[in-house]
């Protein structure tokens, strides 16, 4: 039987679950603490309100992929609709989070995040008052799931409609809209079996990336370099999910990926922030590094992403928070995607700017304009923050990547190469007036501190290896010694890099006991790995390499655009000006730069 057949006929039974509240007092004094429980029983405890209340879905569980970045805009939510008038309600079933915090809410409800549960309390809290509407908007995928079916059972979804939700979540939908706007996205199609996978990327061409639709965390995406390689995926992932079709996108090389975080109300876009990822496109934005202001990225390239989300944030009819990824390929702005819920990196960019973008979206989805909220205070009188002034603070995002406790099933180590699948458990960030102190800064507190002196082991790719001769020149004049297998060493030396050249771990011992790079890294005597894996024969050969550097926690670069930042990172650490400010402090000067900003001519 259907679900919904099911929960007919036991509510014509009245077979309804009715809520307790966890007893927070062992019984001593009466318990307050709005926390509730479900339970079979004849008597409820919710008790009755007055005020408008309105339910916001956390988003559950942390696991990879989704957690505490969420709850981060869920609290804030809550914080500002009650201080606007309404009864907040939590719905989330996760007690290590602020959302499930006491004073966060006016109510909470620890329920899991499912369509059965959610409306159990939706008719909880109806016979108790009158409901506003429900937020499905900042739990991240699993509550922006339920909106269409809690749709469909009568229940208010406020902000975003479920429909507009669809028309950014459906591939063929989505694709007409980047149609009708004239925007660009990479070649694709989907694949509904092996055969159709092979024919498709055939059509747009390798390398490819592959996914199953509709899943977290780009859990199950992979680059595919051959038809090999993508009959093998695709016959994995219809196993985990023959329900959906496989999405084969064309694979953007050496392409700067770009996020953008934004709200919009119907008629304005404010922009809080526009993101520089420091890794190429393809690895996954939870994983990759990323920096605001952008450092590479000029005006007329940002005014093109603030013009496009718009573009997309009015044909998909967002009301509220919106995040788009973009990719820059030769001069080329490709779409990857379009949200319309809150990011994981609004808490970053509501740091970094000073901005509470996660309240401003709240009360967007209540009604507000962007230019109530202007003239309240909450959003700043210029323009947006997607063009910081150049005296801005620089800040830097890091994922905490803790390979070293990650496992397969048969116990060997996970490999440390980054992808488009997200593996990060959260998150770190540094700030200050210039990128490379910025970098050093979330580095160190990602628990990777760059090396100021030692030894940098270095083996690229092939098309990487015209990318690292400056980076690693650089660190030869700061007073690295490098060491570098035999093909990576021959392209050094020929640019009057010196390089001592290192067995392959492959190669063994060699006659004269000259030992392998594994266990030079293995014993301590290397300070910092460069490398850069391409196919899956390199990758093969440089997983013991990555796996004895993560082994003993020594920072391991993966790609040249990392490789970069890092070398700035050094240099700033070696100058020995870093200093540390509070956020408070932060906050000040940013008020200030919003005052500067004023006469800023819109972008």
């Amino acid at each position: 039987m259907r679900e919904d057949v099911v929960r007919g006929v036991r509510h014509a039974l009245g077979v309804r679950p009715i809520y307790k509240t966890v007893d927070t007092c062992a019984g001593e004094f009466v318990a307050l603490t709005p926390y509730h429980y479900s339970s079979y029983d004849q008597e409820t405890e919710v008790a009755p309100r007055e005020k408008p209340a309105v339910i916001i879905l956390g988003s559950g569980p942390n696991r990879i992929g989704q957690g505490i970045e969420f709850d981060y805009s869920c609290v804030h939510a809550s914080l500002t609709l009650r201080d606007a008038g309404f009864d907040t309600v939590m719905v989330n079933c996760n007690p290590e989070t602020v959302s499930t915090d006491y004073d966060t809410s006016s109510r909470l409800y620890f329920e899991p995040l499912t369509l059965e549960d959610v409306l159990e309390v939706v008719h909880a809290e109806r016979a108790a008052g009158p409901v506003a509407g429900v937020i499905v908007q900042l739990g991240g995928q699993t509550p922006l799931g339920l909106a269409a079916a809690l749709k469909a059972e009568g229940v208010p979804v406020v902000g975003t409609s479920p429909e507009a939700i669809h028309l950014a979540e459906d591939r063929g939908a989505f694709g007409r809209i980047l149609s009708e706007t004239g925007l660009t996205a990479p070649r694709h199609g989907l694949a509904y079996s092996t055969e159709d996978a092979v024919a498709v990327a055939k059509e747009i061409g390798f390398p490819v990336l592959v996914r199953p639709s509709y899943v977290l965390g780009g859990r199950g995406m992979e680059i595919v370099y051959d038809d090999e390689s993508l009959v093998g995926y695709v016959g994995r992932a219809t196993q985990a999910a023959p329900e959906h079709p496989v999405l084969v996108d064309r694979f953007l090389d050496e392409a700067v990926e770009i996020d953008i975080d934004a709200l919009f109300d119907g008629r304005e876009l404010y922009v809080g922030g526009i993101m520089e990822h420091i890794e190429e496109a393809g690895i996954h934005s939870g994983d990759s590094a990323c920096v605001l202001p952008p450092v590479t990225l000029g005006r007329e390239e940002m005014r093109q992403v603030r013009e496009a989300t718009h573009k997309l944030a009015e044909a998909i009819g967002v009301r509220g928070l919106m995040n788009v990824q973009f990719a820059l390929a030769q001069d080329v702005l490709y779409v990857l995607e379009a949200n319309p819920r809150a990011s994981r990196t609004v808490p970053f960019v509501a740091k970094a700017t000073g901005v509470p973008i996660a309240r401003a979206a709240a009360r967007i989805m209540m009604g507000s304009s962007i230019a109530e909220l202007r003239e309240e205070g909450m959003l700043p009188a210029h323009t947006d923050g997607g063009m910081l002034p150049d005296s801005a603070p620089v800040s830097v995002k890091e994922a905490i990547l803790p390979f070293r406790r990650f496992r397969t099933q048969t116990g060997e180590a996970v490999d440390s190469i980054l992808g488009p699948e997200m593996r990060s458990t959260g998150e770190v960030m540094g700030i200050d007036r210039d990128y490379g102190t910025a970098f050093a800064k979330s580095q160190l507190r990602a628990g990777t501190s760059l090396p100021t002196s030692g030894r940098v082991f270095v083996s690229v790719a092939n098309r990487d290896k015209r990318s690292m001769i400056f980076p690693v020149k650089r660190l030869v004049d700061l007073g690295f010694e490098v060491w570098a297998t035999a093909g990576t060493a021959d392209v050094l030396r020929r640019n009057g890099i010196d390089a001592r050249v290192v067995r392959k771990h492959s190669a063994g011992h060699g006659e004269d006991g000259e030992r392998t790079i594994v266990e030079l890294i293995t014993s301590g005597e290397i300070d910092m790995v460069i490398n850069t894996p391409s196919g899956r024969d390199a990758r093969a050969d440089g997983y013991a390499i990555r796996a004895a550097t993560t082994s003993l926690d020594r920072p391991i670069i993966t790609t040249v655009q990392q490789l970069g930042a890092a070398v700035l990172g050094i240099e700033a650490m070696m100058a020995g000006d870093m200093q540390v400010a509070s956020l408070q402090e932060h906050a000040s000067r940013l008020d200030l730069y919003s005052v500067a900003a004023e006469g800023v001519e819109a972008p």
